[in-house]
């Protein structure tokens, strides 16, 4: 099963409502889809955004990358010494992750339809359900209060809030409101997206411990490079802390792991490269007894496929972030996984299941 041919097109999918955090708002999910053809004719799919505060990228220079660097370079390989294509795709540039993402996806949808299994078991097949939270946006405390209980109404048991603007008062007090608005029973995760200084996140999460606010964990509160200040954090508090954009490589996680600078870490394939690399960060984590949460970009449904699968066929990827298609005023796919509310389905489909890209959404 011979690679013969790599290709790009330009999506675009209007979100129903912005979506703000710390670093950005976006109210149109733009993405570079790739398809790979074998010649076989088994055809794989992935996916690219363009996030420039995280990953660096844009849409041009995704397209860039992929046709005009990475698929040169991997023509006419066989997908059957996937070590040896896998090794090139991550060898062949510096940098770049979504772009090796969003081929390396498809390259192991066609790999795993070519072994008769759904991706998901082909990976290691630990479960076939998962259970994604939603994100409350950054707004006004009134605006979150409102949002956090439509999310609650409409099945949600875990909220993912993003902080990280403004002043640290103002966050404690956004927190608060959600924690009113959900009561209880309800889990709260927090984002700053690198948003607070170490004594700042330091001060919040104490203030937030003593108020009872009960929450889950706290990703990314400082800096990404600032592993010194995440560790302060750390130490410092009760509540769990995650390391979100401080680990893109496996060798980012092992710093983090060996110096003790955070309690889990958040895996997403367009900060590793895909799937490939995914893999080895959970293992190395799941060697020093540390959980993973598995979480996206804005994403369509084919990156989020492909994230699910990954994340469905490790035991210790535990929480997960995959509420991007749900923010989407349409789904731009027929296939891939199911969502049933905050439950998501993995078929028994090969590969990644998907069927097609609707044309209404590829950009001409």
């Amino acid at each position: 099963m011979k690679l013969q041919s790599i290709e790009t097109f330009r999506i675009s999918a209007p979100l129903h409502t912005p979506f703000k955090t710390a670093l950005r708002t976006v109210t149109v999910a733009e993405t570079i889809a790739v398809k790979v053809s074998c010649d076989n004719g088994t055809v794989g799919f992935g996916e690219a955004p363009p996030t420039h505060v995280i990953t660096g990228e844009s849409l041009a220079s995704i397209e860039s990358a992929v046709n005009d660097i990475i698929a040169p370079r991997l023509a006419g390989m066989s997908l059957l010494e996937r070590e040896r294509v896998f090794e090139r795709l991550h060898g062949v540039l510096v940098g770049n992750t979504s772009a090796k993402a969003a081929i390396d996806m498809a390259l192991y949808d066609c790999i795993s339809q070519y072994a008769g299994m759904p991706l998901y078991q082909f990976l290691g097949g630990y479960r076939n359900q998962l259970e994604t939270d939603y994100t409350v946006s950054v707004n006004t405390m009134e605006e979150m209060a409102e949002d956090a209980a439509r999310y609650i109404k409409n099945g949600f048991h875990a909220l993912k809030v993003k902080v990280g603007k403004n002043d640290i008062h103002t966050d404690i007090k956004r927190v608060q409101a959600v924690r009113e608005a959900a009561g209880k029973d309800i889990l709260i995760r927090l984002d700053a997206n690198q948003g607070w200084k170490p004594k700042e996140a330091v001060y919040a999460i104490r203030k937030m411990e003593d108020s009872g606010l009960d929450i889950e964990l706290v990703e990314q509160p400082v800096k990404a490079h600032d592993l010194g200040g995440l560790k302060q954090v750390k130490e410092q508090v009760d509540t769990p802390i995650m390391a979100d954009e401080s680990v893109f490589s496996l060798y980012d996680a092992r710093q983090v792991l060996e110096t003790e600078s955070a309690d889990l870490i958040n895996i997403k394939l367009m900060k590793s490269g895909g799937i490939y690399q995914a893999l080895k960060i959970a293992a190395i984590a799941d060697s020093y007894g540390v959980e993973c949460m598995a979480g996206s970009m804005i994403e369509t449904k084919i990156g989020i496929t492909a994230a699910c699968h990954f994340a469905a066929s490790q035991k210790n990827v535990t929480r997960y972030d995959f509420d991007a298609p749900l923010m989407l005023a349409d789904d731009v796919l027929e296939g891939g996984v199911e969502y049933r509310g905050k439950d998501i389905h993995l078929s028994s489909d090969t590969g990644m299941g998907i069927k097609e890209i609707r044309k209404q959404f590829v950009k001409k």
